[in-house]
């Protein structure tokens, strides 16, 4: 029982894996023969996919050779149809040319035969052109010999009028072209008369309106002012302080300021009496500051002085500025705006000139409003254009010469130059705002109250007035009227026309602004009358 337990067991452990070996092997082989009968089903299939594929490309092909043909016959089809409509218009066109060529030579034939008519006629006119060319030519002759005839017998009888006249041709021909000239002087001065007539009615009422309107909308105060100022005293010990002993007090401030006091016998008053504004203004206030202070000597009286002028230079450039603002201009150098403070303590026939400029500079600005003109530049010419005044007794020439080379030197535009250099008439305005500018200064200076003068002068220049009438050939007499505003002038009605007095009256009026210095303007009016007188007896 033994043996064979053992035994069985030796079997079993040497077949086992020699059955599994063959088991798997007999798997591996199995494997082997499935993997090839797959690979024969598939290629047996792969086989048929590509028939059934080569079937169908095969089917494809013959299906596109078919429509191929089909798309070849339709379009050989379309092309001879296209063919044919296109050889019916080419024939349609070329009827219709035929026909205009046909309707063309058929007006050809007809113009050449208008031609061939007119080629007839014009021969036939030219045949008549001729005879009537030399028909001409005959009356030519004809009228040349009676000219010839004429020319004797007008010399003959201009010989004979020389004869009788006892005058010449030449002196003949002088004293018609005289008469002439003079016919023509006559007439001219009548139509320039009328003219100018007319356009004075019409400029006159415009003119008007324009300056009514710019002086009622500019109202400004007129104070007349002098060349000496008077400081009042506390009493009339302080003259003695004021003089010092031996004097050194009156001289120290007169040589510090360059003015000259006036202490007379009129009651607690001093009177500062100069030429220079400023200078008088820097007396005056250092005078007054003195008094009040009580200390006066010369040391004390230098300080003040040199005070004074420091304070009165502030006060001129604020005067300047306050001017500019006043009349709405910017942008004007500081050194013009300095010396247009410095009007302030310059006068004018009485008028402050720095108040005059802003009268001014309103009046332009406003007549250029309403004219539609430059308003700034009109302004600003206007407060510019006695520029020259701050100056005028530190600088030679006159005060319109001085303000264009101040402006020039301080670069100002050159119409504002030419409102300065034309607001006396010196030079011609190139502007409308020049005009203007001359117009309103001399507004200004015409205003009732504006100025004034000493009757010495105002007798002196209406004399000069009169003289100046008077001294023309053939006026009889002249009067002064309206303060000098206005000069009649009465002539000789035998000596002057009409036409003559015109013109007398223009030169009357160019001597005057010649000659003479005045403010604003004068009328210069000229009278011819013809009276006839008779008696009964």
């Amino acid at each position: 029982m033994a043996f064979n337990l053992s035994s069985l067991f030796l079997a079993t452990s040497i077949g086992l894996p020699l059955a599994i070996g063959i088991a798997v092997g007999a798997i591996v082989i199995g494997l082997v023969v499935g993997a090839l009968a797959g690979a024969r089903v598939l290629q047996a299939q792969r086989e048929k996919k590509i028939k059934s594929a080569e079937a169908i490309i095969a089917k494809m092909k013959e299906d596109a050779e078919q429509e191929c043909k089909q798309i070849k016959k339709e379009a050989i089809l379309e092309a001879k149809e296209q063919e044919l409509k296109l050889r019916k218009e080419f024939e349609s066109e070329a009827k219709e040319k035929r026909a205009e060529l046909q309707k063309m030579e058929q007006r050809l034939v007809q113009k050449d035969e208008i031609l061939n008519k007119k080629d007839a006629n014009l021969l036939k006119k030219n045949e008549e052109v001729e005879e009537q060319k030399r028909h001409l030519e005959e009356k030519l002759k004809e009228i040349k010999i009676l000219q010839e005839k004429v020319e004797k017998q007008h010399e003959l009888m201009i010989a004979e009028l020389e004869k009788i006249a006892q005058l010449s041709r030449e002196e003949a021909k002088a004293q018609i072209m005289e008469a002439v000239q003079e016919e023509a002087r006559r007439d001219c001065a009548v139509t320039v008369r009328r003219i100018e007539e007319e356009a004075k009615e019409e400029a006159e009422k415009k003119a008007k309106d324009i300056i009514s309107l710019a002086i009622q909308r500019c109202c400004t105060d007129h104070a007349s002012e002098i060349s000496v100022s008077v400081v009042p005293l506390p009493n009339d010990d302080m003259k003695a302080r004021i003089i010092g002993r031996e004097g050194r007090n009156i001289r120290a401030l007169e040589n510090a300021t360059g003015i000259e006091l006036v202490i007379d016998d009129t009651p607690e008053v001093v009177i500062v009496s100069g030429f220079d504004p400023v200078r008088r203004e820097v007396a005056r206030l250092s005078l007054e500051k003195l008094i009040s202070d009580g200390r006066i000597h010369p040391a004390r009286i230098e300080e003040t002085v040199e005070k004074t002028a420091k304070e009165l230079d502030q006060k001129i450039k604020e005067a300047g500025e306050a001017a500019m603002f006043d009349c709405g201009l910017f942008g004007i150098h500081p050194e013009l705006i300095k010396l247009l403070g410095r009007l302030r303590y310059r006068t004018s026939y009485g008028q402050n000139v720095l108040q005059h400029s802003i009268e001014v500079a309103y009046l332009a600005g406003l007549m250029a409003q309403e004219l539609g003109v430059d308003v700034n530049l009109a302004k600003r010419g206007g407060l510019l254009h006695d520029i020259g005044k701050a100056v005028d007794h530190e600088v030679e020439g006159t005060h319109i010469q001085i303000g264009a080379d101040l402006a020039k030197k301080y670069r100002e535009n050159k119409n504002v130059i030419n409102c300065i250099q034309a607001h006396h008439g010196d030079v011609e305005p190139r502007t409308i705002e020049a005009v203007l500018v001359s117009a309103a200064d001399a507004i200004s200076g015409a205003r009732p109250g504006a100025r004034r003068e000493t009757s010495t002068s105002y007798i002196k220049r209406l004399e000069a007035l009169e003289n100046i009438a008077s001294g023309f050939a053939g006026v009889d007499k002249s009067y002064a009227i309206q303060a000098g505003r206005e000069i009649r002038v009465i002539v000789k009605p035998e000596q002057i026309d009409d036409a003559k007095a015109m013109f007398l009256a223009k030169d009357i009026a160019k001597k005057i602004e010649a000659e003479l210095e005045y403010p604003g303007q004068i009328k210069v009016n000229v009278i011819r009358e013809s009276r006839a007188i008779e008696y009964a007896k």
